[in-house]
């Protein structure tokens, strides 16, 4: 049996790029590579989170799911930057908005993650550590949105633990303090990054109104999330 790095990802060693979208959904992950990229090939599939390296504009880009949750989004990414050597990570993924300002469609971009998650107990710190984005990758994104026209709100986001949860008044908590949107995976994903010495860039795609009823149709997602697909793309 062929050996690779971890038990949960069946590439071997140099089949994953140094640059990693990563959407939640591994079916998303098919489609972007099949969609975008250029001659790509299965590196692996193991529980079903399939990941594909190809080619965007002659340059390699691997394409791989991250699961649901900060468990999921801390394995996957903790093993990319450790055990494949990825240098930058960037999420791709839908996120319920806080604020007015903040409508369907648009590409919040996540400057910040604050959490309800305990992931930062395991680095012992004697303080509260604030999860960031890469600013370069930040930037660039923030750039490309605009040369495409595409409306992006850059500022804080939620990471939360919790899908359904008991208190019916935490959302009305986060809004008031600005927060833009509300996910669960970027704290994850940026602590990881900042242990590791490396790059990452959450994006999300507002598919639906926490304080509203206006839901995105699945045709209106895949329009507004190819707008984000070819943004981080870009990258």
């Amino acid at each position: 049996m062929e050996m690779t790095p971890t038990p949960h990802n069946g590439a071997e060693t140099g089949e994953i790029a140094k640059t990693v979208l990563m959407p939640g959904d591994p079916l998303r992950a098919k489609y972007i590579a099949e969609t975008y990229l250029e001659n790509p090939v299965q590196v692996t599939s193991v529980r079903n989170m399939l990941g594909f390296t190809g080619t965007y504009k002659g340059k390699e880009i691997t394409v791989m799911g991250g699961g649901m949750g900060m468990p999921s989004m801390g394995i996957y990414s903790y093993e990319l930057y450790h055990f494949y050597d990825v240098d930058q990570i960037i999420r791709i993924g839908s996120a319920g908005s806080l604020q007015d300002k903040v409508e369907l469609m648009d590409v919040v971009i996540a400057m910040g993650a604050c959490t309800d998650s305990n992931y930062a107990y395991q680095y012992g710190l004697p303080g509260t550590f604030a999860p960031i984005a890469d600013y370069e990758l930040l930037a660039r994104a923030a750039e490309a949105a605009g040369k495409q026209g595409t409306k992006a709100v850059v500022g804080n986001v939620l990471s939360s633990d919790i899908f359904y949860n008991a208190d019916g008044g935490v959302n009305d908590k986060w809004r008031n303090m600005g927060v833009l949107a509300v996910e669960m995976e970027t704290a994850a994903l940026y602590m990881n990054a900042a242990a590791a010495g490396k790059k990452a860039l959450c994006m999300l795609t507002i598919s639906d109104l926490v304080f509203g009823e206006e839901k995105l149709s699945a045709e209106e997602r895949q329009l507004g999330f190819g707008k984000m697909i070819e943004i981080a793309l870009e990258l």
